[in-house]
């Protein structure tokens, strides 16, 4: 009996061990929090082509969509134009080695902006099951594979119609896959069983206007808020149902970025033809337009890159690469520099830090405070449009060729 006992806690503290150094995964847009932010430590600073790299793998084809990162496995999508293929790459951690690829679908290749791809779409899991999210034509195309490359199920929830192409990340929240169909069309919200793929609600968007924001997942107000901009409006859902919770008209047409929060207030950058940056109380109820706005601001918001939020400070980077740091409880300018170069990849931050990465794969890591400080300036010498990935105390980048993994080889 004792024996068993000891073995028994033998294999828990063993077990606990493995799961500390596995460290935290990353299983969708913007990690588990679904707002860039990482609870690892000693995450890696610094790195060139040739420092700290522990593996880099060739992609075939092109995409924007982040790698997601499940314990020992590494997933991400890309197309091949040649071919019109939309894939499924799944890679082992350790090492880079392509375990499988899968063909999801194969379809014309669909009209672009030019700072979009066919393969923008990140993918989710819950450590069970892979989603993935493509255009078929004018429909929305998702489904979801096991961990052995095996498809379970695939759906086609929804019209999808844009002249800037198709992005719509899969959210997770229990039992559902959650997108978001804003389109040039009749725009919804789309909720699928996750073991079927069964619709199991959709919620109509008030206007036709295309936009390509995944949604963040809060309790807030006593309520579990499913929040997201676009469609000319920044929203809140019960992602349970799909019922509408509180509304805010405008403040601008059309959005990429995500929302954050930081425990207080809502924060958002966006957009076309007008951009700016707000903070939003979270509680209202019904049309909030004229009383829940706390502060704006319209100098360097970004279209393309989603913000972060770091203790006291709101953080932002615009798409021409002016990176604004400001008090998150009233907007004041703390402090605003020009980092170079164009960025449309999101902030993630780690460790008291947060990571600036450039269209051309230039990496500016800053520690928050009063005055700008660059920790380090990193350049691997490939161009970069998707957002990195941290699990594990290492980052994951995605290039135009490659996905690079940053950490002590």
């Amino acid at each position: 009996m004792r024996q068993r006992g000891w073995d028994k806690a033998v294999v828990g503290w063993v077990l606990l061990a493995a799961a500390c150094a596995a460290g935290e995964n990353w299983p969708m847009w913007r990690g588990p929090r679904l707002d860039g932010t990482s609870a690892e430590t000693k995450v890696p600073v610094r790195w060139s082509a040739t420092e700290n790299i522990a593996w880099k793998t060739a992609i075939p084809g092109k995409g924007h969509a982040s790698p997601i990162v499940w314990e020992d496995r590494l997933f991400v999508v890309t197309c091949d134009e040649e071919t019109t293929e939309r894939l499924l790459l799944c890679l082992d951690v350790a090492d880079g080695r392509e375990l499988w690829r899968r063909t999801v679908l194969t379809a014309p290749l669909e009209r672009l902006h030019s700072l979009n791809s066919r393969a923008s779409s990140t993918p989710a899991t819950d450590g069970w099951r892979v989603y993935v999210s493509f255009l078929d034509r004018d429909q929305m195309f998702a489904a979801a594979y096991d961990f052995e490359g095996r498809r379970l199920w695939e759906a086609r929830p929804g019209p999808f119609a844009s002249v800037h192409g198709y992005c719509s990340s899969p959210i997770l929240w229990r039992d559902k896959v959650i997108l978001n169909g804003d389109h040039d069309g009749p725009a919804y919200l789309v909720a699928l069983d996750a073991a079927t793929g069964r619709t199991v609600w959709t919620t109509p968007r008030p206007n036709n206007t295309r936009s390509y924001c995944a949604p963040i997942i809060e309790a807030i107000d006593g309520r579990t808020q499913m929040i997201l901009s676009g469609n000319k409006c920044v929203a809140s859902y019960d992602p349970e149902d799909g019922r509408q919770h509180w509304i805010i008209d405008g403040p601008t047409e059309q959005f990429v970025a995500s929302l954050v929060y930081n425990g207080k207030l809502l924060f958002l950058t966006c957009g076309f033809p007008d951009r700016y940056m707000l903070g939003i109380r979270p509680d209202g109820r019904g049309n909030v337009t004229h009383t829940h706005e706390v502060w704006r601001r319209d100098e360097d918001a970004a279209y393309v890159p989603s913000p972060i939020a770091f203790g006291p400070y709101f953080l932002v980077v615009s798409d021409t690469g002016v990176a604004s740091c400001v008090m998150a409880e009233d907007g004041r300018l703390v402090w605003r520099q020009r980092l170079g170069g164009r960025h449309s990849a999101s902030l993630v931050s780690a460790d008291g830090r947060v990571y600036f990465l450039s269209d051309r794969g230039r990496m500016t890591v800053v520690r928050p405070g009063r005055v700008f400080e660059a920790v380090a300036e990193n350049d691997l010498g490939e161009g970069m449009n998707a957002s990195p990935a941290i699990s594990g105390g290492r980052m994951y980048l995605r290039g135009e060729k490659h996905v690079f993994c940053i950490g002590a080889e």
